[in-house]
């Protein structure tokens, strides 16, 4: 609940906040610009990346596998644009976090290793054969 609070209220107020001292210290306009810059920079980058993505994507699709790698990125820099959109310098500075290559592939390799690695880390073969007592009963 307070983790909900806090990016519902919390993350607007500060980016507010930030935005307003770096009005006092580089100038309205300049903040203004700024924000325009970073957006519009960003979203060419996206757009970038997101390209990029595509193709590795469909490379790992004609060699038969499974893009995981590559989908999870896609929405990482679908989320990425979307934070370089939106106003703010936080959201900026995670946006491009997002995008750099070096970043997301490291959220994302510790992501994927948390959530699909074997627990036991142990490849037990067991080996068995099957007896039918009654074969020969229909």
């Amino acid at each position: 609940m307070n983790f909900l609070f806090f990016i519902i209220v919390g993350f607007p107020v500060l980016e507010i906040l930030i935005m307003i001292k770096m009005g006092q210290q580089i100038g309205a306009i300049n903040t203004v610009l700024l924000i325009f810059l970073t957006a519009i920079v960003g979203i060419y980058y996206a757009r970038i990346e997101g390209l990029n993505t595509i193709k590795s994507g469909f490379i790992n699709l004609y060699k038969n596998k499974l893009p995981l790698y590559e989908m999870i990125s896609g929405a990482s820099i679908a989320l990425a644009a979307a934070l370089l959109i939106t106003p703010g310098f936080i959201s900026d500075t995670l946006g491009f976090l997002l995008l750099f290559p070096f970043t997301r592939n490291f959220l994302i390799n510790k992501w994927i290793k948390k959530h699909y690695t074997n627990k036991n880390n142990k490849d037990e073969i067991y080996e068995a054969e099957i007896i039918e007592d009654k074969k020969d009963e229909l």
